[in-house]
């Protein structure tokens, strides 16, 4: 069984747009403070879209920091770790188009 987001870190919004086997969007929001834990996938690519932001996503291996504004967006691979979080610390929402591939949830330390 994939390992699931749910119940690992608090978010102010989760709404499940799409589920398949393969391919998923959800809409995040967080609220001030709130962040999605550093973390990767085995196999789904996060295709991230801003909705209200400012917003930052982190990731290592290489170490790269995109801000995101209203309708910006980013590509994060698979195996890739990431972080994310509204800019210094704000609110943020945004949509995660997650495919193509079984979604997973691996967490990493901070």
């Amino acid at each position: 069984m994939a390992a699931s987001s749910e119940g690992l870190y608090s978010v102010e919004g989760r709404e499940m747009v799409a589920a398949t086997p393969d391919l998923r969007m959800v809409v995040l929001t967080l609220a001030p403070g709130q962040e999605v834990p550093w973390h990767w996938h085995s196999h789904v690519d996060d295709h991230i879209i801003c909705l209200e932001g400012p917003m930052v996503v982190e990731t290592r291996a290489p170490r790269e920091r995109f801000e995101l504004a209203p309708g910006g967006r980013c590509t994060v691979p698979a195996r890739r770790a990431h972080h994310v979080s509204g800019k210094d610390g704000g609110r943020c929402k945004f949509a995660i188009l997650q495919g193509i591939g079984t979604y997973d949830f691996n967490p990493v330390g901070g």
